[in-house]
C-alpha cells in the first residue's frame, strides 16, 4: 500500500543510498519530479507529499511544523536501509531539520541534511501573511517567483490552492524550533539574491549541528534553484554518493 506521505517518482531499488525531498510552503511533491529524474538510479529518491494538495485535496493541511514533523518522521520510519540524505527547500528545510532533530531522538540519523532557501531557526523573524487576506497571501507567493502565473490568475485553482498555502505560511511563521543541535553534517544552499533567506542568515545555520557544516550560494532569488538545477543536483548526487561509501 502507498504511503500517503511519500511519492518514489523514480524508484531505483538497487541504489546505495536515498534521498528525501520536502517542498516549501504551497508546494507539492511534484515539484521534485525533475530533480529525481535527474538523480536516480544513482540515488533513490523519495519526494513528500503534504496533505491538502494534489491527490491529497481531500485532507485538511496541517498547520504546524511540528505536526509535519511527526507525521513524516513515522512515514520514514522504515526506510532507513540505505543511507539516508535529507533536503528541505524554504519552509520544506524547517521541515527537514525538525524531522532530523526528531529522528536523532530515536537513534536513527540522516547521514546529512541540506537545508536550503531558508533562514536558520535562531534568525527567526516575525511575520503575518498567514493573517492577511486572500489576495495579499497570494501577491506573497507570486512575488517569490515559484508558482506558474496561470494557476495565480485562474480564480478556480486559486481556491483549490488558497488553504493549504494559508496553512503552510500558518505553520511556517508560527514556529518555534526544537531544542538542538543536530549531530547530523548540515548543508545550506540558497540564492545571493534571496530576501527572504539573507546568506548572513543562512549562515547562521552552523550554530544548529556540531557535525560538519558547509554554505554554497548561487546566482539568483528565493526560487534560485530551478535555473540552478543541474548545481544543486550535483551537489546532491554528491552527497549521496558520501553517504553511501560512509
Amino acid at each position: 500500500m502507498r504511503d500517503p506521505w511519500l511519492r518514489r517518482f523514480h524508484p531505483a531499488d538497487d541504489a546505495p543510498a536515498r534521498l528525501v525531498c520536502l517542498p516549501h510552503a504551497g508546494g507539492s511533491a511534484a515539484f521534485f519530479h525533475s530533480m529525481s529524474k535527474a538523480i536516480a538510479p544513482a540515488a533513490d529518491v523519495l519526494a513528500v507529499q503534504y496533505p491538502g494538495r494534489q491527490d491529497r485535496m481531500a485532507e485538511p493541511a496541517l498547520r504546524s511544523i511540528p505536526e509535519l514533523a511527526d507525521a513524516i518522521t513515522q512515514a520514514l520510519a522504515s526506510w532507513f536501509d540505505l543511507p539516508v540524505v535529507l533536503f528541505g527547500h524554504s519552509m520544506g528545510a524547517t521541515v527537514a531539520y525538525e524531522v532530523a532533530l526528531r529522528l536523532e531522538a530515536r537513534g536513527v540519523s540522516p547521514a546529512a541534511v541540506v537545508v536550503s532557501g531558508r533562514r536558520a531557526p535562531s534568525r527567526l523573524v516575525e511575520e503575518d501573511v498567514h493573517l492577511r487576506g486572500d489576495d495579499a497571501l497570494l501577491a506573497e507567493i507570486q512575488a517569490l517567483d515559484g508558482t506558474d502565473p496561470r494557476v495565480l490568475q485562474d480564480p478556480e485553482l486559486r481556491e483549490l490552492i488558497l488553504p493549504a498555502l494559508r496553512a503552510d505560511y500558518t505553520a511556517i511563521e508560527t514556529y518555534r524550533p526544537s531544542p538542538g543541535p543536530l549531530k547530523a553534517a548540515l548543508h545550506a544552499h540558497t540564492g545571493d539574491a534571496d530576501p527572504h533567506a539573507p546568506v548572513a542568515d543562512v549562515e547562521a545555520w552552523s550554530a544548529h549541528t556540531t557535525g560538519d557544516f558547509t554554505i554554497t550560494t548561487y546566482p539568483g532569488g528565493h526560487f534560485y534553484l530551478v535555473d540552478q538545477a543541474p548545481a544543486l543536483t550535483a551537489s546532491l548526487l554528491k552527497l549521496t554518493g558520501a553517504a553511501a561509501q560512509a
